[in-house]
């Protein structure tokens, strides 16, 4: 009698076990289906903050933002001729208006998720003075900047310029990048001795001599997202546009030298 209940028991408790095991399965194969993948244009000057958010966006939801880099023009060309992206984080707010006007964005999903910054930096220690009195000096070859009709960092280097007064004198000089991106790596690389990049960009960067650019110097760089019609049914979508104004986000936003409102 006293072998058979123990027998007993223990089936019990092993079917139990079971249903446990069973049950810890469902719960995992109910959060895989939970978790979603979005599709997230970003400006390309928001390119180290935005790895950054899409970690912590990871850790916190589950979901991952696969994140494309280019200049807003560019990334709003290839959306008007149907790029797959669900959220768009342009570098202004020009376009994402326009994505509500031309119907490629969701109306009431617009928001401001930071202001950006335009320095003008060189790697050369002591080229460029505190006031951008080398832009006036002659003592550079080649000035670069970003795209003005593609890239709203190139438009605020040009109306700086313009406000400067040296816009005529220096546009021989000016080499133009597709993106802010690829303002910099001019930069970088030696093929133009200064340029027009991000704040963001340089924020970490040690070395070199650089001049933040007073913001009443040209038109504001508020950057705006919209979700996208495409990620309309995409929780994943929905949810990185809200993780992106939660405390963890703005942290990491400031921490690069952007404003956040």
């Amino acid at each position: 009698m006293q072998l058979g209940y123990i027998t007993v028991m223990i089936g019990r408790r092993l079917q139990l076990l079971g249903l446990a095991l069973f049950g810890a399965v469902l719960a995992l194969g109910s959060g895989a289906a939970r978790a979603a993948e979005t599709q997230v244009a970003v400006a390309a000057n928001f390119t180290e903050p935005a790895k950054a958010i899409a970690a912590a966006f990871r850790a916190a939801t589950g979901h991952t933002a696969v994140l494309s880099f280019g200049s807003s023009g560019q990334f709003y060309a290839q959306m008007a001729h149907g790029a797959p992206y669900e959220a768009f984080l342009s570098a202004d707010a020009d376009r994402p208006k326009q994505a509500e006007r031309d119907g490629l964005g969701v109306a009431g999903t617009r928001f401001t998720y930071a202001v950006g910054r335009l320095v003008l930096y060189s790697k050369t220690p002591g080229l460029v003075d505190g006031g951008g009195a080398v832009l006036s000096s002659g003592r550079f070859n080649k000035l670069s900047i970003a795209d003005p009709a593609a890239a709203p960092y190139g438009l605020a280097a040009v109306q700086t310029m313009q406000k400067l007064g040296v816009y005529n004198a220096i546009k021989p000089k000016i080499v133009t990048g597709s993106s802010i991106t690829q303002a910099y790596q001019f930069v970088d690389t030696g093929a133009a001795e200064l340029g027009f990049v991000a704040y963001s960009q340089v924020i970490n960067v040690a070395g070199g001599s650089s001049w933040l650019v007073p913001a009443a110097d040209h038109a504001p760089i508020d950057q705006q997202a919209i979700l996208l019609h495409t990620g309309e049914n995409n929780p994943a979508a929905k949810a990185f546009l809200t993780f992106l104004k939660s405390p963890a986000a703005v942290a990491i936003i400031r921490k690069y030298g952007y404003e956040a409102r």
